[in-house]
């Protein structure tokens, strides 16, 4: 018989975990947001310092910039990745107890603030619009050549039969 008080005897030690997956990193939805809160607030008070040079003599100014606000921004503030991220948000979906329905509430709210300030910063001009349009998956796009239809197969010309256009020039 085996000494049951070695936990490590045997070939199955996964039976020893008490639990499995990671713990939730908010206990509740209001945790959650008042971490999102602190790093809205942390990317206000820290803006990203540009150095210029300025005036005739071209001394140095730090000049500051606002910082956007990003998933992964706040992922790194928080400490998770964005794949815990959003795998916990996919966890919750369909899910109709209070505190999924609350989560569910505040990650949207969360990512609501982070693409209205991005899409704001960038139409005002204090973002770059071509970074901010492709990172929110913005485009302007206009068919000018088939009106929406979509083109079937490969246009092939057929060139054998076209002779060029030649003139006889005659120098008298």
């Amino acid at each position: 018989m085996k000494d049951k008080s070695n936990k490590l005897i045997g070939n199955q030690f996964w039976k020893l975990r008490s639990k499995h997956g990671r713990d939730r990193l908010f206990a509740t939805p209001d945790l959650l947001w008042d971490a999102a809160c602190e790093y809205f607030d942390w990317c206000e008070n820290n803006p990203i310092m540009e150095t210029d040079f300025r005036g005739k003599d071209a001394y140095e100014v730090q000049i500051p910039k606002k910082r956007p606000f990003t998933l992964h921004g706040l992922c790194i503030y928080i400490d998770c990745h964005t794949t815990y991220f959003n795998d916990f948000e996919n966890s919750i979906k369909g899910k109709d107890d209070e505190i999924s329905l609350g989560f569910s509430k505040v990650i949207r709210t969360i990512k609501e603030v982070i693409y209205n300030q991005k899409f704001t910063g960038a139409a005002i001009g204090i973002f770059n619009a071509n970074i901010i349009a492709r990172d929110l998956g913005l485009k302007d796009s206009s068919d000018i050549t088939t009106q929406g239809d979509k083109i079937q197969g490969a246009v092939v010309i057929d060139w054998s039969n076209v002779t060029e256009n030649k003139t006889d020039t005659k120098t008298t």
